[in-house]
């Protein structure tokens, strides 16, 4: 079991991190004398973030308003304008419970490698390395899919930009595959030379995820001539996905998910701040308060007022069906071009950040460039990729919060954000939630379902959990030495962490304060 033990008063006085490095570090990760990154080495680079470029990451991210835009056609269809709204809402107060688990285990555990870190920690040293192995492929595969997904909606935006002053345009896949290769891959050259510029091109994104947010409800509010009446928005249900209401509101939520999905995005840049055990859970709790009220609910608000004619929205042949929205809201095509120039901003740098949340950059732009190909041969891949990401990382969630939870939380340290005994029943609601919305989000995307509208969210999870099984049996399984975790610095005490077993032929560190995860 991984325990927690507290040095000596001595011990505790070598280990100590240096208090006159210009931050108030309430939790820091030692080795030795030394401050050391939760990989435990010594950062080779300067720490650019502090709390306001890392909030404004996570904003950027998860770009609540442009990711319900970008999908609105997709989730109209499940109710209608009152299913877009309050299908939001559940997954709102879903993703909130994950968010809190996630913020806790931040706290406690800052570190870059996020839940597959926690997940090798919470279940102890019999199961951690394993589940540890399994819950970081499953968070990598889904970060890649959501990558894919957010690549397209700027890929879109750009030809639809094109279109609004060319009416006469007859946008093809291919026009929609090549401004992806190209967002793709100038982004990830911008991630890797322009390391300097990221924390003020966060700050920028800020500003438009809440400026450009504001802007274009003000907009939208305004300029129409006439306004949707207030049944249409609220009440007005209009099931067009052929499954029972009830069936059809619960997968609706997925939409909602997909707007709010990204809690665990910021921790990965844990590694980036002078103080991520205490500015971490802040920068989630950002995310998802100002994701859902100031940017999703009250955008989709003022688009659904702005709508005149939803058959036109639904029938719209362009390739980015929003632009119909604005062009009713705005009447002009200057004012349609404008509002869509903020949302390829903003999810322009939404996909610079989620860049920094996957890593490996290389591999990374092949990979997106491979699955966006599936686009120029099935309609619904966008709604597939959107379901695999949260389907795949929700998974990887629960492997870290379950264990934690059915391990007696007792196996991480407390660190800054620590919900006592109100964190068992947020631990257990977040898995019941995963579990049963990830049932739901797996049911055809209409009934009877057909094979253009077929759901192969299922498909892509066994697949993942089949390729990644035959990995760990092919070679992590004895090679695989999982994270390494130094000792921890919770408020003047120094606590460790034991190493679960490693593989049969690796021998776990104990003379350096290391752990062997």
């Amino acid at each position: 079991m991984a325990t927690l033990s507290e040095n000596q008063t001595s011990s505790e006085e070598k280990m100590m991190p240096n208090r006159n490095d210009g931050h108030d570090r309430k939790v820091s990760i030692v080795h030795g004398e030394e401050v050391v990154n939760a990989s435990g080495h010594k950062d080779q680079l300067k720490r650019h973030y502090g709390l306001l470029s890392i909030c404004g990451l996570a904003l950027t991210i998860d770009n609540a308003w442009v990711a319900l835009g970008g999908s609105l056609t997709v989730s109209i269809y499940n109710g209608g304008p009152p299913g877009v709204l309050y299908e939001l809402l559940v997954a709102c107060f879903y993703y909130g419970f994950i968010a809190a688990s996630i913020a806790e285990l931040a706290s406690a555990i800052p570190t870059a490698g996020g839940v597959y870190h926690w997940a090798s920690v919470t279940p102890g040293p019999r199961w951690g390395r394993v589940l540890g192995f399994y819950t970081g492929w499953l968070n990598y595969f889904g970060w890649i899919f959501d990558l894919a997904s957010i690549v397209s909606i700027p890929a879109n935006v750009a030809v639809q930009m094109y279109a609004v002053f060319h009416p006469d345009l007859v946008i093809q896949p291919y026009m929609v595959y090549i401004a992806f290769l190209l967002i793709t891959w100038s982004c990830c050259a911008l991630v890797i030379f322009g390391n300097r510029l990221l924390p003020l091109l966060n700050q920028f994104g800020l500003f438009l995820v809440i400026g450009g947010g504001l802007i274009t409800i003000i907009v939208v509010a305004a300029l129409p001539k006439t306004h949707a009446t207030n049944a249409f928005v609220w009440s007005s249900w209009n099931n067009q996905a052929g499954w029972g209401d009830g069936v059809t509101f619960l997968t609706g939520v997925l939409n909602g998910a997909f707007t709010i999905g990204t809690p665990d995005a910021v921790t990965h840049m844990a590694e980036e701040l002078p103080n991520p055990a205490r500015d971490m859970p802040r920068a989630v709790a950002a995310q998802i308060i100002l994701g859902t009220i100031t940017a999703s609910f009250l955008y989709a608000i003022a688009i659904l007022y702005g709508i005149n004619d939803l058959s036109g929205v639904l029938s719209a042949t362009g390739s980015f069906p929003l632009a119909e929205v604005y062009a009713q809201a705005t009447g002009t095509p200057a004012g349609t071009f404008g509002l869509l120039l903020i949302i390829f901003l903003s999810i322009m740098i939404c996909v610079v950040g989620t860049f920094l949340t996957v890593g490996l950059f290389l591999v990374l732009s092949l990979l997106c460039s491979a699955f966006g190909a599936i686009q120029l041969g099935s309609k619904t891949a966008f709604t597939d990729l959107v379901g695999s990401f949260i389907i795949l990382t929700t998974v990887s969630y629960a492997l870290a919060i379950g264990p934690h939870l059915f391990t007696g939380r007792r196996n991480v340290p407390r660190g800054p954000f620590w919900m006592g005994s109100l964190g068992y029943f947020v631990n257990a609601v977040s898995v019941i939630l995963i579990i049963f919305f990830n049932i739901m989000f797996c049911f055809p995307y209409s009934f009877p379902p057909l094979v253009a509208t077929m759901n192969y969210n299922s498909v892509i999870l066994v697949g993942v959990l089949v390729i990644t099984t035959a990995w760990w049996f092919a070679h992590a399984r004895k090679h695989y030495p999982g994270p390494k975790l130094t000792s921890l610095y919770v408020d003047g005490k120094v606590v460790t962490l034991d190493a679960p077993e490693g593989p049969p032929d690796e021998k776990t560190e104990k003379d350096g304060g290391d752990v062997g995860l």
